[in-house]
């Protein structure tokens, strides 16, 4: 039984990066083997999503031995998708909005990317924190009036997909993604998070944990948990 999940997952060669980077009116986001625990308890919300992406090794790995599928890891870091959307963003001219992290990250990640794309357009950003419902729908009002080319938001795992969905329900026409922890990352690491032996090994989720202290638990239970529940989506759907 193929899972409603699986089905929404992009392959990610260069072909079918440009078509998401140049079809509007989408909005994508990203499943790693602990987020995945989360959108099997929320598949009313991810199937309102375009397109999903299989951030991490574990979980490309998982698709290929249990349904067959081959795809490529795709995260948005700048060991994968950000560095391509960046470089599309300054060549093209697009404008770029963020809702994500803190206010002191986001301005510091801003800053940076200013620095390493001098020609990128951001049209705006704030952090990703929310003091009301109201704030929260002023600011996605605020977005589809704007109407950037691209937004990204990084507000942890379910309040980012239900801002994303929620600014798209608005009217928003742009193309959104998701980010995850990435604002974050770059204003620690200066865009560059992991490093390459980090990388070329596939160790990105050890060094996280070795980083972040907050993400122990749940990579652990996500070690136990995730083959059961993704073995078990595959026959029970």
């Amino acid at each position: 039984m193929k899972s409603l999940l699986i089905s929404k997952i992009v392959r990610t060669n260069r072909k079918e990066l440009y078509d998401v980077f140049s079809k509007r009116n989408r909005i994508y986001t990203f499943l790693n083997p602990v987020s995945y625990l989360i959108a099997l308890e929320n598949k009313s919300l991810f199937e309102q999503f375009d397109g999903i992406f299989a951030d991490g090794s574990l979980l490309v790995s998982a698709i290929r031995l249990v349904y067959g599928k081959r795809v490529t890891r795709c995260s948005f870091d700048m060991t994968s998708l950000a560095p391509e959307l960046l470089n599309y963003l300054m060549e093209s001219r697009k404008t770029l909005y963020i809702v994500a992290s803190g206010q002191e990250q986001v301005e510091c990640a801003v800053k940076i990317f200013q620095e390493q794309y001098p020609e990128l357009r951001i049209a705006g950003f704030r952090n990703g924190y929310f003091s009301s419902d109201a704030e929260m729908n002023k600011e996605a009002s605020h977005i589809v009036e704007l109407n950037p080319d691209f937004l990204i938001v990084g507000m942890g795992a379910l309040m980012q997909e239900k801002f994303l969905l929620k600014v798209k329900k608005m009217g928003y026409q742009g193309i959104g993604f998701t980010c995850g922890g990435f604002i974050h990352q770059t204003a620690m690491n200066r865009m560059h998070y992991y490093p390459d032996w980090v990388d070329k090994m596939n160790l990105r989720f050890v060094y996280r944990m070795y980083k972040e202290k907050h993400t122990r638990t749940r990579y652990l239970q996500a070690a136990f948990l995730f083959p059961a529940r993704f073995i078990g989506e595959r026959i029970f759907g």
